[in-house]
């Protein structure tokens, strides 16, 4: 594989595919894919905002004239930083998982738009959102523009002449996360299911199933991976995340036996061999999903706003200790 740096825009991985990235992959700062092939085209996500994702379509089209009329765009699950620039490409046949197109409608662009008014009146959470969301995107203006098709399990679609699988692979970083794989030419495109420098948020879990997921990444031949966030890998990077995944939630069963809230297991875990991933303040959402799983959760269950206000105290303690820290991933993964 060509060396690929993580730098905004698009990389050109051979073959009619291409990865768009967008440092520094940290909350919303997502990727997303292109395949070209015979004149046809299928994008892999949108971005967050309008903006970005016009942007991104431009620097498409300046590069594959076809893609000016997509003809498909895969929705890898359902968040708005993977989905909300939807209607850019409206008229397209936009498909996703049955499970996907459900929980799209539960936090629409609408509601994002209305923290962007109102958080000052939400108290920590609302400055935490404000800082690592609010003020790096605009959310005016998105409708909610939802897939034309839906599919629960596997859908093999072709563009020109590659086979391009679907696979259902959630519940695990949402209820229906989907990896876009192309088998001939060993390229696969991960949405969130893989995080590549940063802590992933395990919204919905089970663990165990992400676990799953990554055994099955990679028992296939990869050459190269567009993570949902973070730079360009391999399996390496795949491996590198399960390994998170398993430490995370053997802690997490150790912690949960001793009788330990979850938020006290977040804080007491070591993440010495994970001081390099950014947005530690996730191993709340993460042991959480662990604790779930685990079943007899200790103490009560926080609902959103209280699992931001945790997020929110370990990300602003932290500014306080060590000034402000910018998560550049300071390591660009090369091949």
């Amino acid at each position: 594989m060509s060396q690929h740096s993580y730098t905004k825009g698009l990389h050109d991985l051979g073959r009619g595919h291409f990865a768009y990235l967008v440092p520094d992959g940290s909350w919303g700062w997502s990727n997303a894919g292109l395949i070209e092939d015979s004149g046809q085209t299928m994008l892999v996500d949108t971005l967050f905002d309008l903006k970005m994702t016009a942007d991104m379509l431009k620097a498409m089209r300046s590069a594959v004239p076809a893609s000016s009329q997509i003809g498909a765009l895969i929705n890898t699950h359902a968040n708005g930083d993977h989905t909300f620039g939807n209607q850019l490409v409206e008229g397209a046949r936009i498909i996703a998982s049955q499970a996907c197109a459900e929980d799209m409608k539960l936090r629409p662009p609408e509601e994002l738009a209305r923290w962007g008014r109102e958080w000052p009146t939400m108290g920590i959470a609302g400055q935490f959102w404000q800082e690592v969301i609010g003020s790096r995107f605009d959310f005016e203006g998105i409708y909610l523009t939802l897939p034309t098709e839906t599919f629960t399990g596997q859908m093999n679609l072709r563009v020109g002449n590659k086979e391009v699988q679907l696979i259902e692979v959630g519940p695990a970083h949402t209820r229906g996360d989907v990896l876009v794989y192309v088998p001939e030419d060993r390229i696969l495109y991960t949405g969130d299911m893989l995080f590549n420098g940063g802590h992933p948020a395990i919204w919905a879990g089970p663990v165990s199933n992400w676990i799953k997921a990554c055994d099955l990444m990679l028992s296939w031949d990869l050459e190269a991976v567009v993570p949902g966030h973070g730079p360009m890998t391999d399996k390496a990077g795949i491996r590198e995340f399960r390994d998170y995944l398993i430490y995370i939630f053997e802690q997490s069963r150790i912690c949960h036996a001793n009788g330990m809230t979850f938020e006290q297991a977040a804080d007491h875990m070591s993440l010495d061999r994970w001081a390099h991933l950014a947005e530690d303040e996730r191993m709340y959402v993460n042991v959480f999903a662990c604790y779930r799983e685990l079943g007899g959760m200790q103490g009560p269950k926080p609902n959103f706003e209280q699992m931001y206000q945790l997020m929110a105290k370990k990300h602003f303690s932290k500014q306080a200790g060590h000034g402000h820290h910018d998560h550049g991933h300071g390591h660009d993964h090369k091949h």
